[in-house]
C-alpha cells in the first residue's frame, strides 16, 4: 500500500478530506502538522458545547491507496482543483505489510487498578497477582481503564465493599464500572447511555465477563440507589446534578469523574443545593470527586 501525505490549511481539510474519499483512498486522517511543537493547538470540546474550531491552522493529511499509480493519479487530480490551492503535496510513501491486527494489539496491554484487580483484553493471560479481572478489548464506547477517570472509578469500586448493593453507572459507555461493580458484590445494577452503540457494547462486555446488569436508555433509571457512577465531563454532570443526586439513596454514596482539577470548585458549586462533593482521588490533571448523600 501507498500513502499520499498532504499539508493542508484548516478551511480545506473538508473538500480535501471529500475529495480523497471520492477518488477511493482506503483511509483518510488529519493530523496536527504542528504537534509537538510551540505551535501544537488543543481542540478538544465538551459535549453540548462548540468545539473550540473546526480544525488546526496547519493540518498533515493522510490517505492511503492500494497501490502508488492510485496515489499519484490522486494526487495530480488534486492539484488541478480550485480547491488545492494553498495545500501542499508532501510526498507518496511506501507503507510496508504488516499485521495491523497484531500491531493495533499490541498497543493494549493488561491495566493494573490494584494489584489484585486489572482490565486484561481478550488475547492477553491475566498477570499472576491478578485476583480480579474485568476483561475488555477497545471498541466504539469509551471506557478500557487506560484513562485515568476510568481507573479512578474503579480504584474507588476496588476498595470498599459494593455487596448487594443496587448500582447506577450513568452514562456507562463500555459498561465498565457497572462489570467492575459487578465484579465486587453489587447485586442489582443498572447501566444507562445516551448512546445506543454503548447500551449494545455494554451488554456483550456483561456478558463476556459473565455479569448481570440491566442496561438501556437513560429512562432505565428507575428510583435510588446505594452507589451512582457518572463518569462523563465537568459540563453534563453539572446539568445533571439534580437528576444524579436524586438517584442517591439516604446515607449512599455519589461518585463522579471526568473532571480536571480546575474545575473542582465549579463542580461544588453546581452541587451544593444537593451534596457536599469532596475531591477523594487524583491522577494526572484529573479528579475523582464523592459525596455521601
Amino acid at each position: 500500500m501507498f500513502e499520499l501525505r498532504l499539508l493542508v490549511p484548516e478551511d480545506r481539510i473538508e473538500p480535501v478530506s471529500d475529495a480523497l474519499d471520492a477518488l477511493d483512498a482506503l483511509s483518510v486522517s488529519v493530523e496536527d502538522a504542528d504537534a509537538h511543537t510551540d505551535a501544537e493547538q488543543a481542540l478538544f470540546g465538551e459535549p453540548g458545547l462548540p468545539p473550540p474550531k473546526d480544525g488546526w491552522q496547519r493540518s498533515r493529511v493522510l490517505a492511503l491507496f492500494a497501490s502508488e499509480a492510485l496515489a499519484r493519479d490522486a494526487a495530480a487530480l488534486l492539484a488541478a482543483q480550485d480547491f488545492f490551492a494553498g495545500c501542499q503535496l508532501l510526498g507518496v510513501v511506501d507503507v510496508p505489510e504488516q499485521d495491523w491486527v497484531r500491531l493495533t494489539q499490541s498497543q493494549f496491554a493488561p491495566v493494573e487498578i490494584t494489584p489484585a484487580f486489572w482490565i486484561v483484553p481478550s488475547w492477553h493471560a491475566p498477570p499472576a497477582q491478578a485476583r480480579q479481572v474485568i476483561r475488555l478489548d477497545p471498541g466504539l464506547a469509551f471506557g478500557t481503564g487506560t484513562h485515568p477517570t476510568t481507573r479512578m472509578c474503579l480504584r474507588w469500586i476496588a476498595n470498599r465493599s459494593l455487596a448487594g448493593q443496587r448500582v447506577l453507572d450513568y452514562g456507562c459507555g463500555s459498561g465498565i464500572l457497572a462489570i467492575g461493580a459487578a465484579k465486587h458484590g453489587a447485586s442489582d445494577i443498572d447501566a444507562v447511555d445516551i448512546d445506543a452503540a454503548a447500551v449494545e457494547s455494554t451488554r456483550a462486555n456483561a456478558e463476556a465477563n459473565g455479569v448481570r446488569l440491566n442496561a438501556g436508555l437513560p429512562d432505565l433509571a428507575r428510583g435510588v440507589y446505594d452507589t451512582v457512577l457518572a463518569n462523563i465531563l465537568a459540563s453534563p454532570l453539572k446539568v445533571l446534578a439534580p437528576l444524579l443526586r436524586a438517584h442517591v439513596a439516604l446515607g449512599g454514596s455519589l461518585v463522579l469523574a471526568g473532571i480536571l482539577e480546575r474545575q473542582a470548585d465549579e463542580l461544588k458549586a453546581a452541587y451544593a443545593p444537593h451534596a457536599q462533593l469532596e475531591v477523594s482521588d487524583r491522577e494526572d490533571g484529573w479528579i475523582l470527586m464523592t459525596a455521601r448523600c
